[in-house]
Parts: C-alpha cells; sequence; structure tokens
C-alpha cells in the first residue's frame, strides 16, 4: 500500500520503479536458464546467486556496515538499486522526526546515514534499473541465440 500514498502521480513512477526492480529478478532467472544448458546447473547457479543477491542488497546488511572490500558486489546487485529507489523515492523527502536506536532522527537522514540512500541520486538509481533490465534482456537474446538442440 506505501506505493499509493505521496503526491498524485507519485504512485505511478513507484510503481514503474518495482516494476523494473521485479523485471530485473525475472530476466536474472531467465538469463542464468537460457546461459546453462542443463536445467540442474541453472539451479545450482540460481541456488548460489540469490543468497548473495539478498544478502548484499542492502536489507539485511545495510550498505555502511557491509566491509569495505565488499562494497563493489552491493553496488553491483540490481536488488540494492532497487531497494534504493523505492525506499528513498517514497520516504527521502519526509522530514517528521522518528525515535531510532534511542534518538530522534528524521526519516531523510535515518535513509542517508543507516543505508546510505541519497535523494538527490535518486534520477541515477532510475537510469540504473532500467539499464539492468536492458542488460539482461540483451544477454538473454544473445544466450537463447546461441543455444542449441541439435547434439549428437
Amino acid at each position: 500500500m506505501t506505493l499509493l500514498f505521496g503526491p498524485p502521480g507519485c504512485w505511478k513512477t513507484s510503481l514503474l520503479k518495482a516494476l523494473f526492480g521485479n523485471l530485473d529478478q525475472s530476466l536474472q532467472g531467465v538469463l542464468d536458464t537460457s546461459s546453462t544448458s542443463p536445467f540442474l546447473e541453472s539451479g545450482a547457479l540460481l541456488s548460489a546467486f540469490y543468497p548473495l543477491l539478498n544478502l548484499f542488497s542492502g536489507f539485511l546488511i545495510p550498505q555502511r556496515q557491509i566491509p569495505k572490500w565488499w562494497t563493489w558486489l552491493y553496488y553491483l546487485m540490481p536488488t540494492s538499486w532497487t531497494l534504493n529507489c523505492l525506499l528513498t523515492s517514497q520516504y527521502g523527502d519526509i522530514n517528521d522526526e522518528v525515535m531510532v536506536f534511542g534518538e530522534a532522527k528524521t526519516v531523510a537522514s535515518l535513509l542517508k546515514y543507516y543505508f546510505g540512500f541519497h535523494h538527490d541520486r535518486l534520477p541515477i538509481t532510475a537510469i540504473l534499473l532500467i539499464s539492468y533490465s536492458l542488460i539482461f534482456a540483451t544477454l538473454f537474446a544473445f544466450f537463447l541465440s546461441r543455444l542449441n538442440f541439435e547434439r549428437r
């Protein structure tokens, strides 16, 4: 229901960002399935990839708490950009105070200093979400064209 809150027209952009986030997940699965021919290899690859995707997305471990030598993986994961885009677009401009960890902070400062999400970087995150979808769709089409069912 958080997609419907905000100024008029805001829910359309949030819905679009959620759509591209789901499209990224679907296209990653399709890309993995098309890049490996046996489905057992594909399942093993996906079962190793999705825990990393969830762990380094910034949901379980915020970006500020990920060790510095693993931050490249955080910036590589499309789930982190989806989470960044959705939370920043919905709550990044709210200056109401909330009690977090025993301190009174604004919602915008909580997103900025705890999660590392900046409201001024919102257009960059939207462009990255769209580019991830295009990259995954292009790679899927490439691997699907290379797939050969006529083996002896």
